[in-house]
């Protein structure tokens, strides 16, 4: 298992945290996700390491921003 930590910029409640869930959890090979819109931060789960750029996408499509933490 590999875990990765996202920061993201502009969610505010829980409605964007699920939008954020929602679209992250389309990328296969996840097992995980912890979405929090008080600390920013994205925690993915993953069977083997995940392409960020994929993450990243994922995270655009829902409306923010993402960088790696």
């Amino acid at each position: 298992m590999t875990t990765t930590t996202y920061t993201v910029t502009g969610m505010t409640c829980g409605h964007c945290e699920g939008s954020v869930r929602s679209e992250v959890s389309k990328l296969q090979g996840i097992t995980a996700i912890d979405v929090s819109a008080a600390s920013g931060r994205l925690v993915v789960t993953s069977e083997s390491p995940l392409d960020d750029t994929a993450v990243l996408a994922a995270v655009d499509e829902a409306g923010y921003s993402a960088a790696r933490a």
